[in-house]
């Protein structure tokens, strides 16, 4: 495993990370027992990157990962949560307040039986009134950095424009790391369009989703999935491909996206199954088929960097 400092936080994080958003059932049903195992086996195996939202499952990945961060060490794992993006019944809210995101904070701690977090985000702020987030949500959780409740603060979102924005209108230092999703994968490098601007304001840079929320997966796209149709037919070829040589592409897609560019510090997937965690570790020590890279990109064509709203 490879470690990589966010920005200038000090915290040195695998570059593959563990995003809890599975033991949500984000993607499909789990089990909560075989979900907790699936966290112990990742720190077990050297990721020390935790990322996780109590809009996963509407609390349900926070509460089955503080279950399993119980039985481990503090010192052995960072851990990102967020704040502005809820859930309740089965019905999406979102609240970017300045009291609400401070309630919120305490309101992690406790599901995750912790007593400070590492790397506390804005979740998906394309969601909210940027200029409130610069002016609200932001400052409130400083506050909290000062008390020491969080040791970081950061901004996550789909379109990277967004976070562009509400870093060039916050005061330096403000905000330390961005998450970005979907954005650097086989099918999409957006990403790499804004890495200079994201270092030379020393901000740290995480990646998440390397199989494009399925779109880079054998099973496809779940029903859900925002992508227009083109770009999913482009994408399922791309996977027939690689099967008919062997090579999966979730394996080509994770060795993409941890490989390439040391400035992008962690890259996040998500998986509720030990035997999963354990085969992407695998993947990501294992050299990476460049050709093959050339041939899926070729084969996606028209479709690379397509773009599709978040939901």
């Amino acid at each position: 495993m490879i470690y990589n400092e966010i920005g200038k936080t000090g915290m040195r994080v695998s570059n593959l990370g563990f995003g809890a958003s599975s033991l949500g059932g984000v993607f499909h049903s789990i089990r909560e027992e075989e979900g907790i195992q699936a966290v112990f086996t990742a720190v077990e195996n050297g990721i020390n990157f935790i990322d996780v939202s109590p809009y996963y499952g509407h609390l349900k990945a926070e509460t089955v990962l503080g279950k399993a961060l119980k039985d481990i060490p503090r010192d052995k794992y960072y851990l990102s949560t967020k704040v502005g993006r809820y859930g309740k019944d089965g019905v999406n809210t979102w609240d970017y307040s300045a009291k609400r995101a401070t309630e919120s904070v305490y309101e992690s701690m406790e599901r995750l039986h912790v007593d400070y977090i590492d790397l506390i985000n804005v979740h998906d702020v394309e969601f909210a009134d940027l200029q409130q987030v610069v002016d609200e949500t932001l400052p409130a959780l400083v506050e909290l950095r000062k008390k020491g409740i969080v040791r970081h603060v950061g901004i996550t979102d789909l379109q990277p424009e967004n976070l562009h924005w509400v870093i060039e209108h916050s005061p330096e230092g403000t905000v330390e790391s961005i998450l970005n999703f979907c954005h650097y994968s086989l099918n999409d490098d957006m990403l790499l369009d804004y890495l200079d601007f994201f270092e030379e304001k020393g901000i740290g840079v995480i990646n998440a989703s390397p199989f494009s929320m399925g779109l880079l997966s054998q099973r496809g796209t779940p029903d859900w999935h925002p992508a227009p149709a083109p770009l999913k037919e482009a994408c399922a070829k791309a996977a027939a491909y690689c099967q008919e040589k062997g090579y999966p592409i979730e394996k080509l897609a994770i060795q993409f996206s941890t490989s390439l560019n040391p400035r992008i510090a962690t890259t996040l997937f998500s998986s509720a199954n030990p035997q999963n965690v354990l085969k992407n570790i695998d993947y990501v020590n294992q050299p990476m088929d460049e050709q093959l890279v050339k041939e899926v990109r070729a084969i996606i064509g028209d479709q690379m960097r397509v773009r599709w709203k978040n939901s």
